[in-house]
C-alpha cells in the first residue's frame, strides 16, 4: 500500500510540472519574448528536468548528452537551428512569397525562413499545440547545450583541448577538407559525456537521418552559442510575433481549409452525396483502393498488405506514381493546402472506381454504392489542438451566400491515427472506447463502430479501453503513463488529436445539429512505440515495416464498413 502511494505522488508530481510547463509558456506567449537562461526560461528547464520525459533520455544526468533524443528533436525542427541565437515564432505572414529559402523540418510539416546569419522564423499555422512542442524542443537543445559548454570550458572558462579539436574538425569540414573521423569520435565523446562507441553510433545515426549538418556540426554550433552567452554576453532569445499572438485561437487557418474544400464538393455536385470523412495518412486509403488493379497480375494474387510493402519501399517511387495516375483516372482529386494547416485532402468518388478490378478483400455491396453513391473525403494528420479546429469548421454547413447554408452530408467519421501504446509493442492495434483529455475534466465515451473482435483474427495484438489525448508526446514520462495504465482509468494508450475531435464532432452532431446525429464514428490506432519501454520510444527510431499490417488493417476495415 506504501508503494502504491509512492508511485501516486510521482504522477502528480509529474503531472503537476506539465501543468507548469503550460502555463509558464502561455504566460511568455502573451509577452511576447522570452531569454532561454533568463528567469523564465529557466523556469521552464527546472520544470522539464523535474518531468525528465521519457523521450528525452538521459536530459536529467547532468554529464550526459542525449544522441537519441538530440535526432528526434533536429528531425522536427529546420535544419541549421543549432546556428541561430534568435528564433522567431510567426505566423503566416507574407514570407511564402518571399525570396527566402523554406525549410520544412523532416518530421513535422512546418514552414521555416533563414533569414540571416543569426535569425530563424518558424511559421506556426497548427495551433498552441504546435507552440508547445517547439519550445519544448529548444528547451531540450538549450539543457544539452548547457552541458556540452560544461565539457568545452574548464573551470576557469578557458577551452578545453576536446573542444578546441573539434573547433579544427569544423574549421576543416568549411574548406571541405579532409579530417580523422575516428579522432573526431575520441573528442566528440569527451564533449558529450559518452563512449567512443555511443559517439560513433550516433554520429552514424545523424548521418543516415534527413538532417543536412553532421553531428559535429550541430554539437559544435550548440555549445558556441551558449559560450558566446557566457563569454560575450550575446544572449539567445526566443519570440512570438503580435501578428501570431492576434491569430491564435481564432480557427483562421482552419476555416479557410473548410471552405476550400466544401466549395470543391459543391462546384463538383458531391456536397449533398453521402460522405465519409476519414482523417489517415495520405497512403494507406489510395493504395488499399488502387494499388491492387495496378500492380496485380493474373499470376500473383498478391494481397493488399503485401502490395502496401512494395510500395513501402523507398526504391519504388515509379509504382507508386503509377498507382497515383491510376486512382487520378479513377475518382480520386487531391486538394492541396493553401491556408497554412498543411493538410491536403483527398477526395474519391466512388461512381467512378473500377469495381471489377478491385481487391476481393474489399467486401464491396454493389447495389448500396451504386444506390447510395458515397464520396470518400480523407484529411491528413492533423496536430493536436488544431484537430478541433479543422474538423469543428469542416462540420459546419457551407455558407454559398449570406443567408444561405447548405449542410454536409456526413454519414460516418474515422480517425485512423498512431498511437504510443501502454501494454504492448509497435505495430499493436488499440481501439478506444473513450478518449480521456489529460490535465482536464474534459472525458469523451465514444460509441465505436469499430470492435476489438474486428481485427482479432488478423494475426496482430489487440486491446480496446480508453485513450489518454496528451498535450504533448514529448512531456509524458513513466509515473504519469503508469498511472494511467495501472488506476482505475486503465488506458490503453496516448495520443494528440482523440478528444480534440471528438469535441468537435458532439458540438456539431448534438448541439449545432450541423451533421446527423445518429453519425458513425470509427476510432483505431496503430502502436508507433510504447514510451513505457526505454528502447521502444520514438526517439527509439521509426515504425518502418512493422507497421504496415496494422495501418493497412485498419484502412481495409475502415473501407469495408463503408461499403458494405
Amino acid at each position: 500500500m506504501q508503494i502504491h502511494t509512492k508511485q501516486r505522488t510521482k504522477a502528480q508530481e509529474s503531472r503537476a510540472a506539465i501543468e507548469r510547463l503550460y502555463i509558464i509558456m502561455r504566460h511568455l506567449f502573451i509577452r511576447g519574448s522570452y531569454k532561454p537562461l533568463g528567469v523564465s526560461g529557466s523556469s521552464i528547464i527546472k520544470s522539464l528536468l523535474t518531468l525528465n520525459p521519457e523521450i528525452y533520455g538521459s536530459i536529467a544526468d547532468e554529464e550526459k548528452v542525449e544522441i537519441d533524443g538530440l535526432l528526434y528533436v533536429m528531425d522536427r525542427l529546420p535544419d541549421g537551428i543549432e546556428e541561430c541565437r534568435q528564433i522567431n515564432l510567426i505566423s503566416r505572414e507574407g514570407y511564402e512569397n518571399s525570396n527566402f529559402d523554406v525549410i520544412i523540418p523532416a518530421k513535422r510539416r512546418r514552414n521555416c525562413y533563414r533569414v540571416d546569419m543569426d535569425q530563424m522564423f518558424i511559421e506556426v499555422t497548427r495551433g498552441r499545440s504546435d507552440i508547445y512542442d517547439i519550445l519544448t524542443h529548444l528547451t531540450f537543445i538549450f539543457i544539452e547545450a548547457e552541458k556540452i559548454k560544461k565539457h568545452a570550458l574548464d573551470h576557469k572558462g578557458r577551452k578545453t583541448l576536446a573542444w578546441q579539436k573539434i573547433e579544427e574538425i569544423i574549421d576543416k569540414d568549411v574548406k571541405k577538407e579532409k579530417y580523422n573521423k575516428e579522432q573526431g569520435f575520441a573528442h566528440l565523446s569527451v564533449l558529450l559525456g559518452r563512449t567512443y562507441e555511443e559517439t560513433e553510433q550516433g554520429f552514424t545515426k545523424f548521418d543516415n537521418s534527413a538532417n543536412r549538418n553532421s553531428l559535429f556540426h550541430i554539437i559544435y554550433w550548440m555549445a558556441r552559442l551558449a559560450i558566446e552567452e557566457t563569454t560575450h554576453g550575446l544572449s539567445r532569445e526566443i519570440t512570438f510575433s503580435s501578428t501570431l499572438r492576434e491569430r491564435i485561437g481564432h480557427h483562421t487557418y482552419g476555416e479557410q481549409w473548410a471552405t476550400k474544400i466544401k466549395k470543391y464538393l459543391y462546384a463538383n455536385g458531391l456536397l449533398e452525396r453521402p460522405l465519409h470523412i476519414i482523417s489517415a495518412n495520405l497512403h494507406s486509403f489510395v493504395n488499399s483502393i488502387y494499388a491492387y488493379p495496378v500492380l496485380t497480375t493474373s499470376k500473383k494474387n498478391e494481397t493488399i498488405e503485401e502490395l502496401a510493402e512494395q510500395l513501402s519501399n523507398k526504391e519504388n517511387a515509379s509504382l507508386r506514381k503509377k498507382v497515383l495516375g491510376f486512382a487520378v483516372k479513377n475518382g480520386l482529386a487531391e486538394i492541396a493546402d493553401t491556408s497554412g494547416t498543411n493538410i491536403t485532402v483527398q477526395i474519391i468518388d466512388t461512381t467512378k472506381l473500377p469495381i471489377n478490378k478491385l481487391s476481393d478483400e474489399l467486401q464491396i455491396n454493389r447495389s448500396k454504392l451504386l444506390r447510395e453513391k458515397p464520396v470518400l473525403l480523407i484529411m491528413d494528420y492533423a496536430f493536436g489542438e488544431q484537430a478541433y479546429e479543422t474538423m469543428d469548421e469542416l462540420l459546419k454547413s457551407y455558407e454559398i451566400e449570406e443567408d444561405t447554408a447548405l449542410p454536409i452530408n456526413v454519414h460516418s467519421i474515422s480517425i485512423m491515427g498512431k498511437a504510443g501504446i501502454l501494454g504492448g509493442t509497435k505495430g499493436d492495434v488499440m481501439v478506444p472506447t473513450a478518449h480521456v483529455f489529460e490535465g482536464t475534466a474534459d472525458n469523451y465515451p465514444i460509441d465505436n463502430d469499430l470492435k476489438k473482435e474486428d481485427f482479432e483474427n488478423l494475426g496482430m495484438h489487440v486491446t480496446d479501453g480508453p485513450m489518454v489525448s496528451v498535450l504533448g508526446t514529448s512531456l509524458q514520462n513513466v509515473d504519469v503513463l503508469d498511472y494511467f495504465l495501472k488506476s482505475s482509468w486503465k488506458a490503453i494508450g496516448l495520443e494528440m488529436e482523440g478528444a480534440h475531435y471528438q469535441k468537435a464532432i458532439q458540438s456539431a452532431s448534438k448541439i449545432r445539429r450541423s451533421i446527423r446525429e445518429d453519425v458513425k464514428l470509427r476510432y483505431a490506432y496503430y502502436a508507433s512505440d510504447n514510451p513505457l519501454l526505454t528502447s521502444n520510444t520514438l526517439a527509439s527510431g521509426s515504425l518502418g515495416l512493422e507497421g504496415v499490417k496494422s495501418t493497412y488493417a485498419i484502412s481495409v476495415k475502415i473501407l469495408n464498413k463503408i461499403f458494405s
